[in-house]
């Protein structure tokens, strides 16, 4: 059997293309799995709690008379954010604590609104938690909740 060179590089250029083709499907991106919700839940929470500690060194440094009174409070929230810290899937960089904007002033007032929204919001991220974050988120808005109470008595 007498093959033409016209056959031969016929024949050689579509195992290239079909090579070539191969090629691009595995390199095509494979989607990326969808996120994980608890993970995302985890990161939301973590974010608030980041921004209530933040309120209250700004707070702390807006007022030095009631400051040594909102350091408990603060501290409360940074047992929380170390909590939720450990129910992270993949242990990343630990996350510093906000730094403290001098401005604006936080009042009293704002710290008791910011601890009621928490509280508030703290009855729906635990029905979407796992059954133990769950509980700690639980317990996160009973602590709000008696924070924003306790704040009508400092002034």
């Amino acid at each position: 059997m007498n093959l033409s060179r016209r056959a031969l590089l016929g024949a050689g250029a579509g195992l290239v293309l079909v090579g070539c083709a191969k090629g691009q499907e595995a390199a095509s991106p494979v989607a990326s799995p969808s996120p994980d919700p608890h993970a995302a839940l985890l990161a939301g929470l973590i974010g608030g709690k980041e921004k209530l500690v933040a309120l209250y060194q700004q707070a702390a440094l807006s007022d030095a008379k009631l400051a040594p009174a909102l350091q408990p409070f603060q501290q409360r929230h940074l047992a929380h954010l170390a909590a939720l810290r450990k129910h992270l899937p993949e242990p990343g960089s630990p996350a510093a604590t906000p730094t403290p904007v001098v401005n604006p002033e936080v009042t009293v007032e704002a710290l008791k609104e910011a601890e009621r929204a928490a509280a508030a919001a703290r009855p729906e991220q635990a029905a979407a938690a796992k059954p133990v974050v769950a509980q700690l988120v639980a317990s996160m808005g009973a602590c709000e909740a008696v924070h924003a109470q306790a704040l009508g008595r400092l002034k």
